[in-house]
């Protein structure tokens, strides 16, 4: 299994495909296999590598302060030691807000972003949604439940919970087969989406973006469309219809579709 030390931390990552190279970062508590159903697209393009952050997955989980550009740095010093001098960059949610610093302070690093399900700066509802999630995971003291009784109602429409049951177990059975940090690192990373706030950093991006959101998401909605369009020069949009949070296992097909597009586009 592949580690690696960077920004004096050990990071799991794996390595698969051929072609220019594709770093895919995660979402919260997610380890690097969360991109599963993407990977098996891209990969037939790109050389994609993914990695567990910071205070997840099979990475280190040290004590400390974890915000967005903390976690943008790591990914920064990750490319180095892999020897990765630039690559595409894509990341949902959490993933989207480290990628969003990693292209502002590193642009050389960065020649494409996708940022799937972001926002600007963390506002009064989500900050009421990830408190909610941290109290769940207090009680349950698990984070793998939490993730499961938590999270996914926000992640996936009523609609696919009443027409795909079998769909949505699936998906619990995978985050209940992956390693899931413990609580306290949990409550860790988390606080690095509630500090998030690159609203002052979005204009330093230079590469050519692509901004997704599914049309039924509440967590991060459309309401950040504008704020991430106006501010990130030339950047293109693309809306999910039916999809909330995670269009990433809601339409796995169009997702996948119209995200691989954008970076051929910018191969």
């Amino acid at each position: 299994m592949p580690y690696v030390q960077a920004n004096d931390i050990e990071l799991y990552y794996e390595v698969q495909g051929e072609g220019e190279p594709l770093v895919l970062i995660p979402y919260l508590a997610a380890d690097q296999a969360c991109y599963a159903f993407q990977v098996a697209e891209y990969a037939k393009r790109f050389t994609c590598y993914t990695v567990d952050l910071r205070g997840a997955g099979l990475s280190a989980k040290p004590e400390g302060e974890y915000t967005t550009e903390l976690l943008a740095e790591d990914v920064a010093a990750f490319m180095t030691a892999v020897g990765v001098t630039s690559a595409h960059v894509s990341g949902l949610s959490l993933g989207a807000a480290t990628g969003m610093w990693l292209a502002a302070k590193y642009p050389s690093l960065v020649k494409s972003l996708s940022l799937h399900s972001a926002w600007t700066a963390t506002d009064p509802f989500l900050r009421v949604v990830v408190e909610g999630w941290r109290t769940i995971a207090r009680a349950l003291d698990s984070t793998t439940d939490m993730v499961i009784q938590g999270i996914f109602p926000w992640c996936f429409t009523p609609e696919l919970y009443a027409a795909k049951p079998e769909y949505v177990d699936s998906l619990a059975a995978f985050v209940r087969s992956r390693p899931m940090p413990p609580v306290d690192a949990f409550l860790r990373q988390s606080e690095a989406v509630l500090g998030h706030d690159a609203t002052g950093a979005l204009g330093l991006i230079e590469a050519p973006t692509q901004i997704t959101f599914g049309d039924r998401d509440a967590v991060t909605s459309t309401r950040f469309a504008g704020p991430l369009t106006e501010a990130i020069s030339g950047s293109e949009l693309v809306i999910f219809e039916g999809c909330a949070h995670a269009p990433i296992y809601e339409n796995v097909a169009e997702f996948n579709a119209r995200t691989l597009d954008f970076l051929i586009r910018n191969s």
